[in-house]
């Protein structure tokens, strides 16, 4: 499947890295290099625009909790999966950008797991796991490290209130593949499932897409981006991904100003 012109546009916009701060040379004196965080994702990571706000991806607050020096560059798209993401040509656009010492953080599954749409379904211990296996060796032939993370939890209940679980065995597909291939894994999908259960029903919803007209239990608000990209960076911290002087603000209150959505390219 090609790319449609749009595609195209949107991913060389996301390709230059952002970050709060300017980014650019490393700190003087400091020795610490400018190395950029890709990420390959779906929705719920990805840029969104003006006409889809107050939603909001996780990978747009990131980079309020990373140092100048460690800029995002976040290639997450709306809708793909794991396979589709390869197929249209995404996967190519950031190994075509990374750089030896840079990372790849990979998030999919959850358009993996629509069984009845081809172009984008896996199976978890086959075709996903082949497909994840594309990201992790790209990154690496070209000197960068592949970082996988769980896909984040849905906001689901049962009747007495228990967070549920929603994405079936891609999250153990994921685990797995990480052992095997040596690669350090997010566990953001316990982690979140474990955050909307202490939060609860109620007061969950306050960290998702639902306004007036829409109640939309995948995607997130600023809150919510905020709430995941903070597990994210713990996440790294935990995994020695990045170090303590990497990351900013982790536990400081991030203004919900800062989230912005710049309009969509014609």
């Amino acid at each position: 499947m090609s790319l449609t012109r749009r595609q195209v546009t949107l991913a060389a916009m996301t390709a230059a890295p952002l970050s709060f701060a300017a980014t650019g040379t490393a700190h003087a004196g400091s020795g610490h290099r400018t190395r950029t965080l890709f990420i390959a994702g779906d929705s719920t990571a990805a840029q969104k625009y003006a006409d889809a706000a107050p939603e909001t991806g996780w990978g747009m607050a990131l980079p309020f909790l990373l140092h100048k020096d460690r800029p995002v560059s976040n290639h997450a798209m709306n809708g793909r999966s794991s396979k589709s993401f390869v197929d249209e040509g995404l996967l190519d656009v950031i190994l075509g950008a990374i750089r030896p010492g840079d990372f790849l953080l990979i998030q999919f599954a959850h358009n993996d797991e629509k069984t009845a749409d081809p172009a984008r379904y896996t199976e978890p211990w086959t075709t996903y796991q082949d497909h994840l296996r594309l990201y992790i060796d790209g990154a690496r032939a070209r000197g960068a490290r592949p970082v996988l993370a769980t896909p984040v939890e849905r906001r689901r209940f049962d009747t007495a209130g228990n967070a549920r679980t929603t994405h079936g065995e891609y999250p153990a597909a994921m685990r797995a593949l990480a052992e095997r291939e040596d690669v350090a894994l997010l566990d953001i999908q316990a982690l979140s499932l474990s955050l909307w259960q202490e939060l609860g029903v109620e007061e969950s919803k306050k960290y998702f897409n639902w306004t007036e007209t829409e109640q939309d239990n995948t995607h997130f608000n600023p809150p919510g981006a905020i709430a995941v990209a903070r597990l994210v960076v713990r996440e790294l911290l935990r995994t020695g991904v990045l170090a303590a002087r990497d990351v900013c603000r982790l536990d400081d209150a991030i203004p919900e100003s800062w989230i912005t959505w710049p309009e969509a390219a014609a």
